[in-house]
């Protein structure tokens, strides 16, 4: 079945990574570091704000995770997620931009935007698509802390 048109993926590996978006999303704004652990490879690489190479999902949730979500809100992706696959449908790069809100010191809000790369393996074809290495950034303009002070649990599991 050919690839929709631009996005350079079988419509099932595209599913695939728009699913682990989805995902994602889900967890960000559960607080809920430890269940968003499946998604990604133990020694999943990032590009961080707080660091130029986090290493491994552990240092991510406690150099990147804890850092960013418990300060934003409202957490999504746009829908127009993109996605390139190798031939061998194996390793996958996604693309997506993403809203939240954000918090001023003084608690008003701003919309605040951003894109994330990631990219992607797994074992055989049909298998969910796990991280292996991420790169976020906000776009132009956007202030680059937000204020927010959502407590997530102390085990990292969902809120309360």
């Amino acid at each position: 079945m050919p690839a929709e048109p631009g996005l350079h993926a079988h419509p099932d590996d595209l599913e695939a990574v728009r699913a682990w978006f989805r995902a994602l999303e889900g967890y960000v704004n559960a607080l809920d570091f430890k269940g968003s652990y499946h998604l990604t490879h133990e020694d999943f690489l990032a590009f961080g704000t707080f660091a130029d190479f986090v290493v491994g999902r552990e240092e991510a949730e406690k150099n990147q995770w804890r850092k960013v979500w418990p300060t934003i809100s409202d957490f999504h992706f746009r829908p127009d997620i993109r996605a390139l696959v190798s031939p061998d449908r194996l390793f996958a790069v996604g693309l997506a931009v993403f809203d939240s809100t954000g918090y001023n010191e003084d608690n008003s809000t701003f919309t605040r935007s951003g894109r994330a790369t990631v990219t992607f393996d797994r074992k055989k074809i049909g298998d969910p698509w796990m991280a292996n290495h991420s790169h976020m950034s906000l776009l132009r303009g956007i202030p680059q802390v937000s204020h927010g002070k959502r407590q997530p649990p102390p085990d990292g599991g969902p809120e309360a």
